[in-house]
């Protein structure tokens, strides 16, 4: 269960064992989600994108774009490893679930790996939990069993703890890979408070439910040392060495460039100072 009372407990000692160091930083851009949902996006500037997402540090988990550009982005990514994600019932978070089920086959077909849906959150906060259920089955339908599912709480809408663990445990039930905190387009993206809501459900889930599922901040996270309080997190309740890309994902565009220099790697991609990577 979710005591909100331990939260300021939690945070205070995985500070204590977050390191902002370059092994951090590399950890951080394996399960790193390089996002760009920007209305002046382009062909050639998600094709730099992908160029982006493969560093000398290690490529990138995924790269996040809007759905027009899903076969610019496999295209361009080829056999590097990286996964295409995008958006759905983005970033309101409606509630028709046969046209966010459309939605989503739609981008399956077109070769998205990897689904972030955004819950129907103000009905949930609302105490409306079946319609979020329902946008929920209909995008994991969707998805089938071979496209991962990341549902997007947008905690920073929430002004209750235990409601976004709420939300979080109905997310798993209903078929979340992963659950996130923010789309990025609201004031309030991921905060430590929301990733211990999450995480505990997650632990939850698995140990009342057998049910595995994996977190994604999003939303805010700007600096190397950003990063590794959220993997001292996840390694604090879930256990050393859970957050791997399979289990674990930031969703960020420029703290790409904070987790490259502390490898020691400069904007360009060449080697810095310390060549350390």
């Amino acid at each position: 269960m979710f005591d909100p009372k331990s939260v300021s407990e939690i945070i205070s000692a995985a500070k204590d064992k977050a390191v902002a160091d370059a092994d951090t930083a590399r950890r951080a851009i394996s399960v790193l989600d390089l996002t760009s949902l920007n209305d002046d996006d382009t062909q050639e500037v998600i094709e730099a994108l992908c160029k982006r997402a493969q560093t000398p540090a290690g490529n990138t988990a995924a790269v996040c774009v809007y759905g027009p550009f899903i076969e610019t982005s496999w295209r361009a990514l080829g056999q590097s490893g990286v996964k295409t994600a995008t958006v759905v019932n983005f970033p309101d978070g409606g509630t028709n679930a046969q046209r966010v089920g459309d939605e989503t086959a739609n981008f399956v077909s077109k070769g998205a790996d990897e689904i972030d849906v955004v819950l129907p959150y103000k009905d949930f906060i609302a105490g409306d939990t079946a319609i979020a259920a329902d946008v929920l089955d209909a995008t994991r339908m969707a998805c089938g069993s071979m496209t991962t599912m990341k549902v997007i709480l947008e905690s920073g809408a929430f002004d209750d703890l235990t409601k976004v663990y709420e939300a979080a445990r109905l997310a798993i039930k209903h078929g979340a890979n992963f659950v996130k905190t923010s789309t990025g387009k609201v004031p309030v993206g991921a905060t430590p408070e929301a990733a211990v809501a999450m995480l505990t459900a997650i632990r939850d889930a698995r140990d009342e439910d057998g049910i595995e599922a994996g977190f994604k901040a999003s939303g805010g996270v700007k600096t190397t040392e950003d990063a590794a309080l959220y993997i001292a997190l996840a390694d604090h309740i879930m256990g050393d060495g859970w957050a791997k890309p399979e289990t674990f994902r930031f969703g960020a565009s420029g703290v790409l460039t904070a987790l490259l220099e502390t490898c020691g790697v400069s904007s360009d991609g060449t080697a810095g100072p310390t060549g350390n990577y």
